[in-house]
């Protein structure tokens, strides 16, 4: 079978899908289906996943002049021009696409500049989703989502897989300062306000608080005046962007992963974390309700209140309690959310599209 995947970009600060689409495609040339990756948006030192052909240039010359004949187009994104590019071409050539919205449908991003996306759905979005042989969801939440806004396509659940790094070694020192972790964009949406003022509330002795990640919309410079308002600034540290060893790296150092985020469709960093071995506190913006049956983290309301909360307990808990609950994590991860699952469950979704059955 022959998949095309067009996602707008593959640059790491555009968030999730520069950095799951490539795993996916790898995870599914592995498997053994001919996977060819399309992006608009490039970097020049990105190289190919190992036995995918990446593509850029005009989508429409890649499936026209050039004369790739996909048996799926496995679309990343939505509102952007080469979604809708990818819609017609599909039609056009008979091919059945696959739609992963990658979160963009839910209401905290629908809410994000709504004037502009509200007439980019009458005008075009929502015919396009409807035109989809299968709507992917990484979620429940999702997929119940795509049921509000009234689409009535066939969907499909499959989470991201994770990778899984080398496993953690002994716990640290317990007389070391302790540290916890957020790993993202940092962006509104994130809910970092939210996490400072939990810190300012608890200010947990002993813990220092790493930010890592790339800025957007200059949020940094908001969440710093806060942290100097409430006199807390010296017990958090911005240390940038981080590629994808130094990412694992920060997990390695981290006690406690914290994604105080408003919406997300998955939130690829709580399984990376996770699989790194460390335990997480995130909000139910966030379909990681299996931190509590797992018994690896707190999963709770994205208030001031309940972040507290969860924050107290888990800098009260001692290393090697914390310790356990990240390899409880870790077991998880290996158990449900491998790439070798994850593309097996993929490429039968494929297989289904192309035979016009509800998968």
């Amino acid at each position: 079978m022959r998949v095309l995947h067009t996602v707008d970009s593959l640059r790491s600060q555009t968030g999730g899908p520069a950095r799951t689409v490539p795993a996916l495609a790898k995870a599914l040339a592995e498997h053994g289906l001919e996977v060819h990756l399309w992006t608009r948006d490039l970097p020049a030192d990105l190289a190919a996943p190992p036995g995918v052909k990446l593509h850029t240039g005009p989508l429409g010359d890649l499936l026209g002049r050039n004369g790739l004949r996909p048996d799926i187009l496995h679309d990343h994104g939505i509102w952007l021009r080469c979604n809708h590019e990818a819609c017609i071409l599909a039609a056009k050539s008979g091919i059945p696409r696959i739609v992963s919205p990658r979160g963009m449908l839910e209401p905290w991003s629908l809410r994000h500049r709504r004037w502009k996306k509200r007439f980019a759905w009458w005008i075009y979005q929502r015919r396009d989703l409807a035109k989809a042989a299968v709507l992917h969801a990484t979620a429940d939440a999702e997929a119940a989502q795509f049921r509000r806004l009234g689409l009535r396509n066939p969907a499909k659940i499959i989470p991201n897989g994770i990778d899984l790094p080398d496993a953690r070694g002994a716990s640290r020192a317990s007389d070391r300062k302790r540290k916890a972790l957020f790993l993202g964009r940092i962006h509104r949406k994130k809910g970092l306000p939210l996490l400072v003022e939990a810190w300012a509330d608890l200010q947990p002795a002993g813990w220092m608080m790493s930010v890592v990640g790339p800025d957007e919309d200059q949020h940094a410079s908001e969440v710093k005046e806060l942290l100097r308002r409430n006199g807390i600034a010296d017990s958090w540290e911005f240390m940038g962007e981080a590629d994808n060893r130094e990412k694992w790296s920060r997990y390695a150092e981290a006690d406690l992963f914290i994604l105080p985020s408003h919406s997300e469709n998955f939130g690829m960093v709580v399984g990376e974390a996770l699989a790194a071995g460390v335990p997480v506190i995130t909000t139910k913006g966030c379909p990681w309700e299996g931190l509590r049956s797992h018994q690896c983290g707190w999963w709770v309301e994205a208030t001031v209140g309940d972040l507290t909360a969860a924050l107290r307990e888990a800098c009260a808990l001692p290393v090697d309690a914390l310790s356990a609950m990240g390899q409880r994590g870790r077991r998880w991860m290996e158990s449900e959310f491998g790439w070798n699952k994850i593309a097996a469950e993929m490429a039968e979704l494929y297989e289904e599209a192309l035979k016009g059955r509800n998968p």
